[in-house]
């Protein structure tokens, strides 16, 4: 199996959270996570191809849409597929995300934007279009396990304690270089990046020698989301402060965290690029801007 390197880290306390940006990264806090190796950059697709021909797996979006959750929908739109992004003409309303997100039929991990690209053509790229089964699927087969949200945050450090960014200073582009896979331009109609999800390892690494865990994708968490973080060992969560959001689930409407930011985080819309940074996704959603890494 060609599965990503493992990085072994260390563990150890460290600042978790942020009081300085968005109200779900409250509290900043002092969080542990025990040693453990986390893999050296997000599960590409070719990675992923391989688990699929090895497994015959489907995913969530190569099946067929149940009319019962979607009891009010197009009949014609009841089909294998996925949610792409698609830049607007000019400038919109940014409250309102629909403008830019469409659903694709055909789009899945196979063909990302539904027909003009395809496995081939991003075989070094993260893996996308993939829901929180198919990420722990994978997982599984590769004898590993998806991360909880501290192991994330820690790793996304690289070392740095309470830092704005995965990378030393408090600037997004230091002295004008990307160093990371995020939006540039106007968002959501004009983007002189990369525009789309880049090759792992484009950007710099880590101080830990991990590659995107800024931007190009979302990465999928173990943990479900809430708003706000619980301190560990205060409240009616015990020392690790999450054991009652790890509870197993049949729901594919639980929604978990996400952590990263991607390749459509832009300075005016989202910024959420930075270690402290998180989102909730349901897990059934899967998308062009959402894929995972594994740990050990």
């Amino acid at each position: 199996m060609a599965l990503s390197d493992l990085v072994s880290l260390p563990g150890g306390r460290f600042r978790m959270g942020s009081d300085r940006h968005y109200p779900e990264e409250r509290p900043a806090h002092d969080r542990a996570v025990d040693a453990f190796a986390i893999e050296r950059h997000p599960v590409t697709t070719a990675q992923f191809a391989e688990f699929v021909e090895a497994t015959g797996y489907v995913t969530v979006a190569e099946e067929a849409v149940d009319p019962v959750d979607f009891p009010d929908a197009d009949p014609s739109m009841l089909v294998p597929g996925s949610v792409v992004f698609t830049p607007t003409p000019g400038p919109v309303d940014l409250r309102d995300w629909r403008q830019w997100w469409r659903w694709q039929p055909g789009a899945s991990w196979r063909r990302p934007d539904g027909a003009d690209l395809s496995v081939e053509d991003r075989a070094d790229h993260p893996v996308v279009h993939v829901a929180y089964r198919d990420a722990a699927a994978y997982a599984e087969w590769a004898g590993r396990r998806l991360p909880t949200e501290a192991e994330w945050e820690f790793a996304a450090r690289g070392g740095l304690q309470d830092a704005e960014f995965a990378w030393d200073g408090d600037e997004l582009r230091p002295a004008g270089r990307d160093m990371a896979n995020t939006w540039k331009g106007a968002f959501p109609y004009r983007n002189e990046g990369w525009g789309a999800t880049s090759p792992v390892g484009a950007h710099p690494a880590n101080g830990y020698g991990l590659l995107d865990m800024i931007g190009n994708v979302w990465e999928r968490c173990v943990d479900a989301y809430v708003p706000r973080h619980f301190i560990p060992g205060a409240g009616s969560v015990a020392a690790e402060g999450r054991p009652d959001l790890l509870a197993p689930t049949t729901s594919p409407q639980v929604m978990r965290v996400t952590k990263g930011g991607s390749h459509l985080c832009a300075p005016e819309y989202c910024r959420r690029y930075r270690p402290a940074a998180r989102s909730a996704q349901s897990d059934d959603s899967a998308t062009s801007h959402l894929g995972f890494r594994c740990v050990v």
